[in-house]
């Protein structure tokens, strides 16, 4: 491993992945969303849906994007 790649390395761990935290927000909406909809709040359940939706075609674009 040359010196710049084990820079990046050491120095990655510490950078903050805006993939994964927007992953994280789709799986918090949905988790969200099914709880709604087993509590019977059909219009929240859409909404958070929704939402989650939108974030995935976000992260699809971003995922696209980076292996350009």
């Amino acid at each position: 491993m040359s010196v710049s790649e084990r820079e990046k390395f050491m120095f990655g761990m510490f950078k903050k992945d805006p993939l994964k935290k927007l992953e994280q927000e789709r799986t918090d909406l949905s988790t969200r969303a099914f709880q709604a909809q087993r509590n019977g709040d059909i219009r929240t359940y859409s909404a958070l849906t929704a939402e989650a939706e939108a974030l995935k075609d976000k992260i699809d674009a971003f995922k696209a994007e980076a292996s350009e």
